[in-house]
Order: C-alpha cells, then sequence, then structure tokens
C-alpha cells in the first residue's frame, strides 16, 4: 500500500462518511481518482468494508463481557466459527495466545442473558472450561489509525 492509500484509508477510519471530494482534497486527488484508488483496495481486500459505530446501550446491549474459552484438544477457527456464529449476541471471536483457545466478545441486553450465553459454551462438546470478564466502562474507544 503506497502512502496516498494509507491516507485515504486513515481518513476513511476517522470518517467512513468521508466523501470523496472531501478525502481528494486532504490527498492533492481528484474524487473520481480516490474512487479508483478506494475500489481497487476493495478488490484486493485491504478495504473489506465500511461500517458505522454506534452506542451498545441505544441498541438494547447494556452488558458487553470477554469470555475467555479454554478447549478440549485442538479446536480450529472453522470449529469456532461453526460453534459460536449461529449466537446473534457473540460479536466477535478471536484465536489468542496465552493459556485460552479464543477469547469471545459478546454483547447483551442483561446479566441473565450473559449466564445463558455463557452456560451455552459450557456445554460444547469442545470446551473445557470458560472464563468471564464483565466490561465496566469503556475507559478508550476508538477506531484503529495507520499514522
Amino acid at each position: 500500500m503506497d502512502q496516498t492509500n494509507r491516507e485515504i484509508v486513515s481518513i476513511l477510519l476517522r470518517d467512513g462518511r468521508a466523501s470523496f471530494a472531501e478525502i481528494g482534497d486532504a490527498v492533492g486527488l481528484s474524487a473520481t481518482a480516490v474512487k479508483r484508488r478506494v475500489d481497487r483496495m476493495q478488490a484486493r481486500g485491504e478495504i473489506s468494508g465500511f461500517t458505522v459505530r454506534v452506542a451498545p446501550e441505544e441498541l438494547g446491549w447494556g452488558i458487553e463481557a470477554y469470555v475467555e474459552i479454554f478447549c478440549r484438544g485442538n479446536i480450529s477457527p472453522a470449529a469456532l466459527e461453526r460453534d459460536f456464529g449461529p449466537i446473534p449476541e457473540v460479536v466477535r471471536v478471536d484465536t489468542v495466545t496465552g493459556e485460552a483457545d479464543a477469547l469471545v466478545q459478546i454483547m447483551a441486553g442483561s446479566m441473565s442473558d450473559v449466564e445463558r450465553i455463557v452456560e451455552s459454551f459450557r456445554v460444547n462438546a469442545r470446551v473445557d472450561k470458560t472464563r468471564t470478564a464483565i466490561v465496566m466502562s469503556r475507559v478508550i474507544d476508538r477506531p484503529a489509525r495507520l499514522d
């Protein structure tokens, strides 16, 4: 990725709704040239999509939790996706280093929802144990940066 594309991505990370004209003004290109670059970055998979950030509590997600998953034996990323993907409260699953095999982020409406979700993890034949941390407050919450 060249420097101009990095600058374009940095602007989009700060404001995914920035117009091609606004981005072009910032990087010294026409709106058309910016659009072509963004289209090429999407085609190459360098930009995988555009999204909106929301306040979780406004969507009824009053509780955020991270659940460490400790598996029996080895588990593949594909198996994690099959097991946890269908659960709507699961918003992210990562394989991790350390003692745990995976880290699962959940957004739930209530503590009883968190309990139900964690119990569904525990009855999975591949899961040996779990460890859950409830988010009390977000201290820093910002998009990734390139600069």
